[in-house]
């Protein structure tokens, strides 16, 4: 069973220095270096990980980059900010080992102030679209997930921005996947980075508009 690790990033040198020591043994991790200018891709290779660089700034255009770039049978994907524990991926993968076609995570915030109001309401409102017209069984956007490789790139997700997860989980029901959801926990990012989503309310209307073009 061999599983790599998609650790999109744009300038998370600061997290990667906490968050790669503590990847379970069974991952290898692949940190895709999505235009950081400050020492993300050294602090990846200091740790042991892959670096893949992808210049093409946006969410789907990194992961995707990461998802060609392994070889592995199953793939998790997970944001490299420090906010999740990485040893929660390990459940997720045997759900898919046990016949899960995706596992994805349900962020449960560790304390008052981690999760901004404009970004939960945010997602509360995607997700509730994707429920009510894609009849997904899920509570979230799939932070973090876990399925097999090639039948993700058997459902040819295209978008290159911050679309990519609600397209995935769009194709995903469509192609009848089932798809097992976990509480995680969802942590303060790590201190000296800065989040491109919920980091604004700028950051968190260009993710809902991201989503509407592609579930639309």
């Amino acid at each position: 069973m061999t599983c790599d690790l998609v650790l999109p990033c744009r300038d998370e040198g600061p997290a990667l220095r906490a968050l790669l020591p503590r990847v379970p043994d069974d991952f290898r991790v692949l940190v895709v270096d999505n235009g950081s200018v400050d020492d993300t891709a050294q602090v990846a290779t200091e740790h042991g990980a892959v670096v893949v660089r992808e210049d093409q700034p946006g969410y789907g255009a990194a992961v995707h980059a990461g998802v060609v770039a392994s070889d592995a049978e199953f793939l998790a994907v997970m944001d490299g900010d420090g906010s999740f524990d990485p040893t929660e991926l390990s459940r997720l993968l045997v759900a898919v080992c046990d016949g899960a076609d995706l596992a994805v995570g349900r962020r449960r915030p560790v304390a008052r102030g981690v999760w901004p109001w404009h970004a939960r309401i945010g997602n509360r409102l995607i997700v509730a679209w994707l429920r009510r017209t894609a009849s997904l069984p899920v509570h979230d956007i799939a932070p973090i997930r876990v399925c097999r490789r090639e039948a993700l790139l058997a459902l040819d997700v295209g978008d290159r921005r911050f679309g990519y997860p609600f397209e995935l989980l769009r194709k995903a029901s469509e192609a009848g996947w089932r798809i097992d959801e976990f509480d995680v926990s969802y942590h303060p990012r790590a201190e000296g980075t800065r989040s491109k989503v919920s980091g604004s309310v700028r950051g968190t209307v260009r993710t809902a508009r991201d989503a509407w073009r592609v579930l639309s």
